[in-house]
Parts: structure tokens; sequence; C-alpha cells
């Protein structure tokens, strides 16, 4: 069964592209036709990338894996970090920081150093500095918290990118390339699907269209981490039903062991 359907999309918005003359001739193929001057989205190929990508999100997420979702638009940051936020995934939605991928473990050093910083604070170290110190830290702490708060939990690489409009988070797609991250992308009409390797075509500028898809995605991912979550509990269900069984034989040793002693030392008297 869909994860969506082609009326909610419609209702949604999401068939509406960008001018004819922003297009870019790569969305060619997910074009249905244009009208006055601008371009509409065929939503029936747009549903089925929708489960494409969907199901492989759920595979990612059902091994443990991150997905980090960008969007630095205005129109979809809120809902982005409400969707990434209820299935506990990272995103960014303030200014994409340059080498966050190909610089890891710098950004995990910045990181780190607001965590310093809430420890310092919390055991009193702090309160011997001055105000102009304080206010100094407090500062720094708030800045960092902005823009690398909501990534905090990202130990290492994500295993996947989610980007809203790849025209503006063009830096965050080619770093995922360089690293070959799997990048899923909601593409206009007006961007270059080449370097997505799950190209979901609808309109990345409607608060709707952006709500609608990420509503898709992020239930396929919570499907995974319940599937995740049910098969561990499987497994140390099975793990301590194996257990059981060897207890009881090594009970029914010592047992054994205890009759044959007592029938020896029975031997033993009667020869007496």
């Amino acid at each position: 069964m869909s994860r969506t359907n082609f009326d909610t999309l419609l209702e949604a918005g999401c068939h509406f592209g960008h001018l004819r003359r922003k297009w870019n001739p790569a969305m060619a193929p997910y074009i249905f036709m244009e009208r006055n001057g601008i371009h509409i989205i065929d939503l029936h190929k747009t549903v089925a990338k929708i489960d494409d990508a969907a199901e492989a999100l759920k595979q990612i997420a059902k091994s443990g894996k991150k997905i980090l979702f960008v969007a630095t638009k205005k129109q979809a940051k809120q809902v982005v970090a409400e969707k990434a936020a209820a299935v506990n995934m990272p995103y960014v939605i303030e200014r994409w920081p340059g080498g966050m991928l190909t610089n890891f473990p710098t950004i995990r050093k910045a990181v780190k150093k607001m965590a310093n910083i809430d420890k310092l604070t919390a055991d009193g170290t702090y309160s011997n500095l001055s105000k102009r110190e304080i206010l100094q830290i407090s500062r720094q702490r708030a800045k960092l918290e902005k823009n690398l708060g909501s990534i905090a939990d990202l130990t290492r690489l994500p295993s996947a990118l989610f980007v809203v409009d790849v025209l503006k988070e063009q830096i965050a797609v080619r770093e995922a390339n360089r690293l070959g991250i799997p990048v899923f992308a909601i593409v206009d009409t007006n961007s270059n699907p080449d370097n997505i390797d799950f190209v979901i075509p609808a309109n990345d500028d409607a608060n709707k269209s952006v709500e609608v898809i990420l509503e898709a995605c992020c239930a396929a991912i919570a499907e995974g981490l319940e599937e995740r979550k049910a098969e561990k509990v499987d497994a140390e269900a099975a793990g301590e039903a194996e257990n059981k069984p060897r207890k009881r034989t090594a009970k029914a040793r010592v047992e054994k062991s205890e009759e044959a002693t007592e029938e020896t030392v029975e031997t033993a008297e009667a020869e007496a």
C-alpha cells in the first residue's frame, strides 16, 4: 500500500513547479505539463518516488543508523525540526556549517565545547568569573546551541541526508556526494536531480507540500525504529530461552553427581 496518494499531494500543492524560464532540463522526466508559464509536476511519479524513498529510509532507521535532515529555508525550517525531532533524528535548520561532513571532527569539537561549558556551569566553576566573562561565555554557548544544538547527539557521520531544496543546500549535497553518503531530497523543477540518490519531485517552497512528504517519510522511519526495537526484544527473549535449558542441564549434572557419590558410599559400606 502506498504511503501517500495523488489527492493528498494535489491538495497540498505539491504539483506546482517553477516558472518555465527557471526550469532545469534535467527535471523534464518529472514534468507533466506547462500551464500559464508554470511547470506542473507529475504527481503519479511523486507518489512512486516517495514510496521508494520511504522504504529506503525505513531500512536505514531499522539498522540503527542516523539520517540528517537539512532545511535552512524559512518555509521548511519549523516543519523539518518538528518531524525530525519526533523520530529522534538530527537536523540542521540554521546556516549549514561548511565542512560539517567533510571536516566532521572539527564540528564534534565545537559540540564538545558546548558540553564543557554546561559542565563547568553546573559545577560552579564560572561563578568565580567576572560578569563580562560570564556574558561572553553565555553568548558563545547560545550561538553554538543555535547552530549545532540539534546535532549534539550525532557522534559519527550520518548514514543518509534528507534535503529540502537541493539548490539552496548544494554545499551539503556536495559534501555528501564526496563522502558517498546517499542523499534523499525534495527536488523542484528549477533544480538538478543528477547528484541525488532518491529524488522526490515536488514543490519545495510550500510549507504544506514539505509537511506532507516529510510526514510519509518520517512515518516510515518510525516504523523502522519500532521494528528494530521489536527485534531486539525478541533476540533478548530468545537468549534467555537458550540460557534456561543450560541452567537445568547444569543442575541435572550436579544431582547426577550427588547420586553417584551416594551410590559409591553405599557400596563401600556394604563391602566393609
